[in-house]
């Protein structure tokens, strides 16, 4: 007869939150209720949530820039690109890059103390052999690669040879999926996008020799991710830990209970939860961000973990045929009063921000729908704002009265 695995019982939870706590908790972990980190900046804003995800859609701006925006306000794009990009300055103690792009939740900015922590993904790539295209010859085809890169310094893709063969998007070169296979395994790194285009320069030479290394065994590497993540969602489930960084629940398993979180229980989650003890210490209190989101946003790009925190149902229509969108194409949700109460789908004509689409939860989001709207054209460099369609005449109406009285 065979034995039955018992599973290990959950530790005791060391206090109960209630849904309010529990949301609140978040919201400060995501920086987003209280005074902002001013003086860190966007590189304080990385570095406190550990992922920041790029995505080629660029509307009002890009996914990376809304995410600081949403955080600090209206800081300035060029600076947004050059906190994330830019090494120290020459003659600095240490010129070292502040951030490098890899694959976490997906393709995201990544502060550059935590490539070691990476190198569990790293080793899992080599140990596939391929990604999603395999090359004819890898060998000859890696090798050219990196000799370019050791005798010109860092380039694009293009610079090295060009991404495609001519026909689709995915139909890449053999240049582009050595590039890539180089990235997936740590031998290339990129520390700096040009005009989006990624910059491929050696790891050895481009990584700080401190940080170079792939020493930290699988669980180590893991339990740090783990941890970064219930920090910078202040409580989390099981499940919420493990979308962060895209681990696998087993993984999240094997180091929760050595990784500095503590039990919980949240009020009507109905699962056991992990919360960040230094999130536990004070209550969460402060003034709320009055903001647009990116549909990227960490706060609310796990779409379950958004639904239980927030009643908030959020899904990205980009790639919905366009007469089935209810809400549109980049559809941004509104964050007012550390609630979600509304969306736009934001577009620029010009120098006028056009909300296409906008819904609202009732009046009490009329005033700062218009505060969101206003700021947000102000940071993108536009003078007026117009309201196209709203799932609401009434709101419709008052919100233009609104934006009209900010205007003034």
């Amino acid at each position: 007869m065979t034995a039955v695995t018992q599973p290990t019982p959950l530790p005791k939870p060391v206090t109960t939150l209630s849904r309010d706590d529990a949301r609140r908790t978040a919201l400060r972990a995501q920086g987003l209720l209280g005074a902002p980190d001013r003086r860190a900046g966007v590189r304080g804003v990385l570095r406190h949530l550990g992922a920041v995800q790029l995505d080629t859609i660029s509307v009002l701006a890009r996914s990376h820039e809304l995410v600081p925006y949403a955080r600090l306000g209206a800081v300035g794009r060029p600076a947004v690109e050059a906190a994330y990009w830019s090494a120290s300055p020459v003659g600095a103690p240490a010129a070292r890059p502040h951030s490098f792009e890899y694959w976490s939740h997906a393709a995201c900015i990544l502060p550059i103390e935590e490539w070691p922590h990476f190198a569990f993904r790293r080793r899992a790539r080599r140990a596939r052999g391929h990604r999603w295209h395999v090359m004819a010859d890898s060998e000859r085809s890696c090798a050219a690669v990196l000799d370019r890169l050791k005798a010109d310094g860092p380039l694009t893709t293009s610079e090295l040879g060009g991404g495609r063969n001519g026909g689709e998007w995915w139909d890449w070169s053999e240049t582009k999926i050595a590039v890539e296979w180089l990235l997936d395994t740590g031998e290339v790194v990129c520390t700096e996008r040009r005009a989006w285009k990624r910059v491929y320069d050696l790891a050895e030479r481009a990584v700080p020799d401190d940080l170079l290394h792939d020493d930290l065994d699988d669980a180590e590497c893991i339990r740090r991710l783990v941890a970064q993540a219930g920090a910078a969602m202040g409580v989390a489930t099981r499940a919420d830990l493990a979308d962060y960084h895209r681990l696998k629940g087993e993984q999240v398993d094997a180091v929760v209970a050595d990784s500095g979180l503590v039990p919980v229980e949240v009020e009507g989650w109905g699962k056991p939860a992990w919360a960040d003890p230094a999130a536990l210490t004070a209550p969460p209190r402060g003034r709320h961000r009055t903001t647009l989101l990116s549909p990227f946003d960490s706060l609310i790009w796990d779409r379950p973990r958004t639904e239980r925190i927030f009643g908030f149902t959020h899904r990205l229509e980009a790639y919905v045929p366009r007469p089935k969108r209810i809400h549109g194409y980049f559809a941004m949700p509104l964050l007012a009063g550390g609630q979600l109460v509304g969306r736009v789908d934001p577009a620029r004509e010009g120098s006028t921000l056009v909300a296409r689409q906008v819904s609202m939860g009732g009046p009490k989001a009329i005033t700062p729908m218009a505060q969101a709207l206003r700021e947000a054209a102000t940071w993108v460099g536009c003078d007026s704002v117009r309201v196209e369609r709203c799932d609401d005449p009434k709101l419709a109406a008052a919100l233009r009265t609104e934006l009209t009285h900010m205007g003034d």
